[in-house]
């Protein structure tokens, strides 16, 4: 069995798409996956599976939308996968706050997408991954989710530091 990081998009956000992490886990459970966790209620899991990834996306996903009624978005990652992204992160990392990591459903060839008036906001793309770094704050940038789904034509979820490294860290620790 391969222990997966799985990452929904738009789970508990503001009131919308509301999924209770425990109904979450029975359905996970239902579906065979073993040793599942969930990381607050945003829609962070951490599951064992002889499955592959997009396997397990198009389950998760069909699951959710048959029990819920939501259309989610799911990517998934395997440890060496999600410690690479981590450990890819091309900018400083002093100030955690402003720090994000964007995990696509597909790899992209794109380097760059259109945006204006970013100012000291950077970003890179790299392969399946988009590295944000948003000194004006994340309430402020411009550099949002939705508009590396809309430039690069794909599905995206976006994790911020700290989140990020837990959830490694849990996934690691078991």
């Amino acid at each position: 069995m391969k222990k997966y990081i799985v990452l929904l998009r738009g789970i508990n956000v503001s009131g919308k798409n509301k999924l209770p992490m425990a109904e979450l886990r029975d359905l996970l459970n239902d579906l065979g996956f073993k040793n599942v966790q969930t990381y607050i209620q945003s829609g962070n899991i951490i599951l064992e599976s002889d499955e592959g990834k997009s396997v397990i996306c198009k389950k998760i996903n069909q699951e959710i939308q048959t029990k819920f009624g939501y259309d989610v978005p799911v990517i998934a990652r395997t440890i060496p996968q999600f410690k690479k992204a981590i450990t890819s992160y091309p900018f400083p990392t002093d100030n955690t706050k402003i720090v994000a990591f964007v995990f696509l459903n597909k790899k992209v060839y794109e380097t760059k997408v259109e945006v204006k008036d970013i100012e000291n906001d950077q970003y890179l793309i790299d392969n399946d991954m988009v590295y944000i770094y948003c000194e004006s704050s994340f309430s402020k940038t411009k550099l949002s989710n939705n508009l590396f789904e809309r430039s690069l034509y794909v599905s995206a979820t976006t994790r911020n530091y700290n989140t990020t490294l837990k959830l490694l860290e849990l996934a690691e620790s078991n």
